[in-house]
């Protein structure tokens, strides 16, 4: 017999975890490229840091998913786990891969990111116009949140 409960642990660990390498290396390929543009000229480091910062949200997605996973099934809050069905696992396992594999998007996002970020340092006046291109990758992760949040209220979960 699968544990309903179970189940949905594993759903908050894949939007946790997959989401964190996602955000994690999108991260790494911005500050690796900013780390160059900061040697050319450490004035630039405000902007770059904003631009390095971006590819961090899906890993909040994926906490903010995991978080509510967590809490509807009883695993957070001090109520108590609650009677969790087979079925409502799997629904968990299904938001938590939604929004994990969302949080992929954060490495093309850190690639858009660097790219901008060395755009910026030459000519400040298109900071704005990188951040739009920057966060065109994130559209896509949040749609991904967004599908597991109505999965997770249409099955009465949250």
């Amino acid at each position: 017999m699968v544990s309903g409960v179970g189940l949905a642990a594993i759903g908050a660990g894949f939007s946790m975890g997959i989401a964190a390498i996602g955000a994690g290396m999108g991260v790494g390929i911005a500050g690796s490229l900013g780390a160059g543009v900061v040697s050319e000229n450490p004035k630039q480091f405000g902007p770059t840091l904003v631009y390095q910062a971006l590819p961090q949200t899906q890993g909040i997605y994926g906490f903010l998913c995991a978080i509510l996973i967590m809490i509807g099934v009883g695993l957070l809050g001090g109520g108590g786990v609650a009677e969790v069905t087979e079925t409502t696992g799997w629904i968990c396992i299904g938001a938590g891969i939604a929004t994990g594999l969302g949080g992929i998007t954060a490495i093309p996002q850190g690639i858009t990111a660097g790219a901008c970020m060395g755009a910026a340092a030459k000519r400040p006046e298109t900071f704005g116009q990188g951040m739009v291109l920057t966060v065109m990758s994130e559209t896509f992760a949040v749609f991904s949140l967004l599908v597991a949040i109505l999965l997770l209220a249409g099955a009465g979960i949250i």
